[in-house]
């Protein structure tokens, strides 16, 4: 039952990533907006049992002079990753489901 609560928790990381991602290329012209980014692999790793799902802001790194610091192409990279990311999973989660029916099923 593990299996299934990682695969979902995997899957809507990566819907509010996706979210995430695009909310920054929408505001990609806002002066003064900060990119946001979603934290959920580290929380993974140090505690699988209270893992979460976090959407911080990134105060640093290089800012234009309007004070926007979202890079459009770090951030098409993260979207084309986070793509494949989401399709693996879903992938994966409906094989799942197939070996569970298979051997509920019996065939």
């Amino acid at each position: 039952m593990q299996t299934y609560f990682l695969m979902k928790m995997g899957l809507n990381a990566m819907d509010t990533r996706s979210r995430a991602i695009a909310q920054n290329i929408a505001n990609i012209n806002v002066p003064n907006y900060k990119r946001k980014y979603v934290v959920f692999e580290d929380t993974l790793k140090e505690n699988m049992d209270n893992a979460k799902i976090e959407v911080k802001v990134d105060e640093g790194g290089t800012m234009r002079n309007d004070g926007n610091n979202v890079d459009i192409e770090y951030e098409k990279v993260n979207q084309a990753a986070t793509s494949l990311e989401y399709n693996a999973l879903v992938t994966l989660t409906n094989t799942k489901i197939a070996m569970t029916k298979s051997v509920i099923t019996g065939r």
